[in-house]
């Protein structure tokens, strides 16, 4: 046997903070050398961040990474560690490995699929290296090897695949095993989507088979630039086989996971393997050779623990919890705001915000303790807490903003609520202000405002009413104002711009209101792994959702403003996902509803249409979200659409058309 210690780390990176990030790879490495690693893989692009966006571009910030990278060196004594940084080759820019071994640079491995959809935009910045191409940089005065390479340290060979490297069907890795690398690196920056940790562990634990190598997966952790969340999860795999895996979703700025592999037993399924050929042609400038001596270590037991609640039958639920509790917390303390304020109306949305701010100061006093007054030590109000409960109160504030159109059951839903989190409860009369400027309009256009009549401008009214005084809060506190609309009000506008809008983040932007219904009643019924649950949510979950503006006489709700939420959000995946048109959405719809009658799931239809193009410019507005699944519709990272178009006329026109012709099951 040739057993070997090697360590993947997760680590919780800002763009261009150069000093916090090689001061938490500097941490890694020091516990991967307590752990007797002799290889470490580090995430994807570490030293600069992985999402410096158009600053790559810069020469400053290659400059930085690589002084970044000379300052590291001495920390990797004894030690195999790569360290992602762009490098210049030739005026293309590459995103690249640096493998450093005891010290020393040996060698730059360059990515070869780049992430060109969805939130990634990697190929505005990089080039894809071209496979079985090896060339040499010259970098501060100094030539080094770029490219396609393999190295050969004390005789084990190590190749890269970079993360996107891994996600496409013609793997580097099949080249690699050819040229008989027995550990395979996979540094990523692989954000956080529903059910994606599973896609992942199937890529880690595939590679390792085909290619009968160990395989060493590293990613980020936590909000790095502000809009994607990255959940951790580093993995280590052998000939098919899990053998350890990481924390997901940890609060720590870095945490290392490492295993003994078994080099011989590796080299030996390659050897047996039928379908197996190697390259035996001449190494051609593509393997990089050093000296290592690697230590003896004793064999250890595989140690696959996921946390208890990744088994749970409500996954989903947790996952959404612990990825925006972390998204919340990293963009608190990197923002350096003071706190949160959310503008708290007793309905599912804000209740929901401010249930996961309440979540986000739990988990992270579960693993922190008091840590957290380190981590967030711009804040010296928060030396003396003791509690979760004194934590919330210290970070949350909650208004509620009355009109004579509220009702005493939101307000005591709110105030319910705050009270339950621990929050700072405000409550604010703005009845006045709406009248006061009814009353200007009026004298503006010589008439009485109606409802009959004004019926829009009315009910906008109220919800801008409403922002100037919860703005004040946030500022008078130094805090980040939460908006509180969701996904499904985003596809059709159902939301005011300037007034329920308002704010620096939206948390809950990103996820479709059917869903966090029935979040909101499992977080009242059970709740999250080891916090439980939130009784006083009943007072939310049992009303039916209002945005109420309207007099309490006209009895308004979401659903017979816009149509069923379930309905909604079908037509939404439908349409924007999965680009069918009307008719084609249609025909899958009275299957899917038999409830409805097909004229009125046709009205519905033409309604989504008409209101989602109608309404791009206020997804254009809409403050940062978070990106939890592929169904965004956040324009500057996802879903782009034009904000002038021809609104779908001719397709609802035939839709039309096939109702009155009854071409209809129905």
């Amino acid at each position: 046997m040739k057993l070997i210690t090697v360590g993947a780390a997760v680590l919780n990176q800002t763009p261009l903070d150069w000093a916090g990030n090689l001061a938490h790879i500097r941490t890694a490495i020091a516990a991967a050398k307590a752990a007797g690693a002799s290889i470490l893989c580090l995430p994807e692009l570490c030293l600069c961040g992985y999402g410096c966006e158009d600053a790559f571009l810069a020469p400053d910030t290659r400059r930085m990474a690589r002084r970044m990278l000379r300052e590291s060196l001495l920390d990797t004594a004894g030690l195999i560690v790569s360290l992602g940084l762009p490098v210049l080759y030739r005026n293309g820019l590459y995103n690249t490995a640096c493998l450093v071994a005891d010290g020393r640079i040996l060698g730059f491995a360059a990515k070869q699929h780049l992430a060109g959809d969805g939130l990634h935009y990697e190929p505005r910045w990089f080039k894809a290296w071209p496979a079985g191409v090896a060339a040499r940089v010259e970098l501060d005065g100094e030539q080094y090897p770029i490219g396609d390479l393999t190295f050969d340290c004390g005789g084990v060979r190590i190749g890269f695949e970079i993360c996107e490297d891994a996600w496409v069907a013609a793997r580097p890795g099949g080249a690699l095993a050819g040229r008989g690398v027995d550990i395979i690196l996979n540094p990523s920056a692989s954000h956080f989507a529903f059910g994606k940790a599973a896609a992942r562990r199937r890529l880690v634990e595939e590679g390792s088979r085909a290619f009968s190598v160990t395989y060493v997966y590293s990613n980020l952790v936590g909000n790095e630039a502000g809009r994607a969340i990255y959940d951790g999860g580093a993995m280590i795999a052998a000939a098919g086989r899990l053998l350890v895996n990481g924390p997901r979703f940890t609060f720590k700025e870095s945490s290392v996971t490492t295993v003994v592999t078994d080099i011989d037993a590796t080299r030996t399924g390659q050897a047996r393997t039928g379908s197996f050929t190697p390259d035996i042609r001449a190494d051609a400038g593509d393997c990089v050779e050093c000296v290592f001596n690697y230590p003896d270590v004793a064999p250890s037991l595989p140690a696959v623990q996921p946390a208890p609640w990744e088994s749970s039958p409500d996954l989903k639920e947790e996952e959404f919890t612990r990825a925006i509790a972390l998204g919340l917390f990293d963009y608190l303390r990197k923002s350096r705001s003071h706190g949160f304020v959310v503008s708290l109306s007793g309905g599912a949305d804000s209740s929901a915000v401010a249930c996961l701010v309440s979540a986000m100061a739990d988990l992270a006093w579960r693993e922190l303790g008091k840590e957290i007054c380190a981590r967030l030590a711009y804040l010296p109000r928060l030396a003396g807490v003791e509690s979760v409960e004194e934590l919330v109160g210290a970070l949350l504030t909650c208004v509620y903003q009355a009109t004579r159109n509220s009702t005493a059951v939101t307000e005591e839903a709110a105030e319910t609520l705050a009270n339950a989190l621990g929050a700072a409860w405000l409550r604010f009369d703005v009845d006045a202000l709406v009248q006061a400027y009814t009353a200007l309009g009026a004298a503006a256009v010589g008439r009485q405002l109606t409802w009959e009549q004004d019926d829009i401008a009315l009910q906008n009214i109220q919800a801008r009413v409403r922002a100037p005084g919860v703005w004040l809060v946030a500022n008078l506190k130094n805090a980040l104002l939460l908006a509180t609309s969701n996904r499904s009000e985003a596809a059709v506008g159902y939301a005011t711009m300037d007034g329920d809008t308002c704010g620096g983040l939206s948390p809950i932007a990103g996820i479709d209101k059917a869903f966090l219904r029935r979040w909101l009643a499992w977080m009242e019924r059970d709740g999250p792994h080891g916090l439980g649950n939130i009784p006083a949510l009943a007072l939310v979950t049992r009303q039916a959702p209002t945005a109420e503006l309207r007099p309490p006489a006209a009895a308004q709700t979401d659903e017979n403003d816009l149509m069923p939420y379930e309905v909604l959000d079908a037509i939404e995946r439908a349409a924007i996902r999965d680009k069918q048109s009307p008719v084609e959405i249609f025909t899958c719809l009275q299957p899917a509803f038999p409830q409805y009658h097909a004229a009125q799931l046709a009205l519905w239809l033409e309604r989504f249409f008409t209101l989602w193009c109608r309404n791009q410019w206020k997804r254009e507005r809409y403050a940062p979200s978070f990106h939890v699944d592929d169904e965004n519709l956040d324009p500057k990272t996802w879903c782009r659409f034009p904000i002038l178009s021809g609104g779908y006329r001719l397709e609802l026109e035939e839709l039309r058309r096939m109702i009155t012709d009854g071409q209809t099951t129905r």
